[in-house]
């Protein structure tokens, strides 16, 4: 008894030791809003990636491969959303598709441009979904909501 009694406690201390590890991923997000020289906002949808691994562009030149990163603004009376702007993405061969493909690595920044419907202020939602890939392996794509206050002018 004493020794199923330590095997599942080992069992419980590796999947929590794991748990963490899975959740994170190699790509994290961040989201932020800032005033535009205009009296708009920018909403930057920030995505940081571990060394070797990246996410792909907006726009991918095939179909036949990965899936491109893509941007989903809720609409609402209070704001008119932008279409993103993307910084210029890398171009290199994929060793995992078998293409060249348009890719973003270390860190990134998409900008969604917000024009304010009135002076109140207001919550931009949406999600961003994004396949992470490195020289060896794809993970499932993955969808990420973001919610960014922006308060009033």
């Amino acid at each position: 008894m004493a020794r199923l009694t330590r095997s599942l406690a080992l069992l419980v201390l590796l999947l929590t030791a794991t748990v963490p590890a899975m959740a994170g991923g190699p790509i994290t997000w961040s989201f932020e809003q800032v005033a535009a020289a205009d009296g708009r906002v920018q909403v930057l949808l920030k995505a940081t990636c571990e060394q070797g691994w990246h996410i792909y562009a907006l726009t991918l030149p095939r179909d036949d491969g990965p899936i491109p990163t893509s941007v989903r603004v809720n609409t609402s009376p209070d704001y008119r959303a932008g279409a993103v702007v993307e910084p210029e993405p890398e171009m290199a061969y994929d060793p995992n598709f078998g293409m060249d493909l348009r890719f973003h690595s270390n860190t990134v920044a998409f900008i969604v441009p917000v024009e304010r419907v009135a002076g109140s202020p207001f919550t931009v939602t949406g999600a961003v979904e994004f396949m992470a890939c490195n020289d060896k392996t794809c993970l499932p794509p993955v969808a990420v909501p973001f919610s960014v206050h922006v308060p009033a002018p």
